[in-house]
């Protein structure tokens, strides 16, 4: 294998990926998620050939991963918690997404292919969990500190919203993505309902106003 070059490389794998993610993005819509993508990305950002390639050698679920994990980065790096906190929740989250969208501009031929390679049974599970951590991501910088079932059904909720935005985004040519940005408002305001619904489902017995136990209080008081 030959030398990494003597720029300024990351140091871990992991940091290696996330450099060469966004080229990598870019060459995937022309050569797809493949070896051609990885060595023009490592062109690109003046990055050993060889080294690129080891860091991806497990193939185009890796880029993937990558790439999703370099648009995390910059929305958490852009967005934190204290700058998105006087909005309402509603706003945070479409806030998050809609930089996700923006992040990713340019490069639908790459997110068109990649949904394809996801989409394969064996890589499936894997995606998810790529669509989990993005939407735990998103929650966590929207200031959801959730530790109980609740935890786990808002980012079920908005992963899944997030995926099928996306899969609407690729597919939309309307002028400044109206069509994407309305489909996005609308599952959101979905989710504000959900979760209003299953607060007032779910809240203690106590704390909802009964009548019938009004006036058995008041027929017989308590002692």
């Amino acid at each position: 294998m030959g030398r990494p070059s003597e720029m300024s490389e990351p140091a871990s794998l992991a940091e290696l990926r996330r450099a060469l993610a966004p080229a990598l993005a870019d060459a995937a819509a022309f050569d797809g998620w493949s070896e051609a993508a990885v060595r023009d990305a490592a062109r690109t950002c003046g990055i050993d050939e060889a080294a690129a390639l080891f860091a991806f050698s497990g193939g185009a679920m890796d880029m993937i991963d990558a790439w999703v994990a370099s648009v995390d980065a910059a929305m958490q790096a852009a967005l934190p918690p204290e700058k998105i906190a006087p909005l309402k929740i509603r706003e945070r989250i479409r806030t998050l997404v809609q930089f996700r969208l923006d992040a990713i501009a340019g490069q639908k031929e790459a997110l068109r292919r990649a949904q394809a390679i996801m989409a394969m049974p064996q890589n499936v599970a894997r995606a998810a969990a790529l669509g989990w951590r993005s939407a735990d991501a998103m929650w966590r910088l929207a200031g959801d500190t959730a530790s109980d079932y609740n935890h786990y059904t808002k980012r079920l909720t908005l992963g899944s919203i997030y995926a099928a935005t996306l899969a609407v985004y690729v597919g939309d040519n309307s002028e400044g993505h109206a069509e994407t940005r309305a489909f996005l408002d609308r599952r959101i305001e979905g989710i504000m309902k959900f979760e209003k619904a299953k607060a007032r489902l779910l809240r203690p017995r106590e704390a909802v106003f009964s009548p019938t136990r009004l006036l058995g209080r008041l027929r017989y008081p308590a002692r």
